[in-house]
């Protein structure tokens, strides 16, 4: 059996449970309810990374005599510093995982608003709404429908100030904390950090395209994930 239909049959399930108290949104409700199971079962791999990240900070020192002993051969120095990782069971791309595992959830709900049958029959999820925006459309059915103001055009308006709200704290501290770890460990401390380091703190601020471009389900998906991330790694990194 696909995992389509499947999953569609809980999402309508899960909006029928919770429909006394969300009434013509439950579904968007339940969606947002989904993406917290999902967030909270990445939990794990989220604190394990953030020991990864305090484990990479304890090893500045290490790594600045490796700097040091090496510092006119830097490919010997790279050599060095993955063989250090390798030896304090200390990965550079930990923090990645926790993002990559969600990707599944995403596509799941990308698809299943995107398609008008599921299962070979009509795909009743398309007749939902979060207040006058249907869960399958994107921000451009709501521009030709009724303009940025409209009542559907609002509720974008709405995803938007809350991912604008997110993006600008996650800039602000990725910029801190790219700061601290120049000063502590230089700018070749792996290999491409420094062009990571550049691009970092602009990332959250491509969610808003996401938002955009995407359904308005998998939207609400990524807003709240997005938002979840932001408190979660304040509250871990802290």
């Amino acid at each position: 059996m696909s995992v389509f239909p499947a999953f569609a049959h809980l999402v309508e399930q899960l909006a029928t449970l919770i429909q006394p108290l969300f009434g013509a949104t439950a579904a968007a409700a339940a969606i947002v309810l989904f993406t917290a199971l999902v967030r909270l079962l990445v939990h794990p791999l989220s604190r394990a990374a953030a020991r990864g990240q305090k484990a990479r900070t304890a090893l500045q020192p290490k790594i600045t005599e490796l700097r040091t002993r090496h510092r006119n051969n830097p490919e010997k120095f790279q050599q060095a510093l993955l063989e250090l990782h390798a030896e304090e069971k200390v990965s550079p791309v930990s923090g990645c995982l926790p993002g990559l595992l969600q990707l599944p959830a995403f596509f799941l709900l990308y698809h299943l608003f995107s398609s008008t049958t599921i299962g070979g029959e009509h795909n009743g999820l398309l007749t939902h709404h979060l207040f006058a925006a249907p869960l399958g459309g994107r921000w451009a059915d709501a521009l030709s429908g009724g303009g940025v103001f409209g009542a559907a055009g609002l509720v974008y308006l709405g995803l938007f100030a809350i991912v604008a709200a997110v993006a600008t704290f996650n800039y602000l501290r990725a910029k801190k904390t790219m700061a601290t770890a120049a000063v502590d460990a230089g700018p070749e401390q792996i290999p491409g950090a420094a062009a990571i380091g550049r691009v970092a703190p602009y990332l959250s601020f491509f969610t808003l395209v996401t938002v955009a471009v995407v359904p308005l389900a998998a939207a609400l998906y990524v807003v709240t994930s997005t938002t979840w991330t932001a408190v979660e790694r304040a509250v871990l990194y802290r």
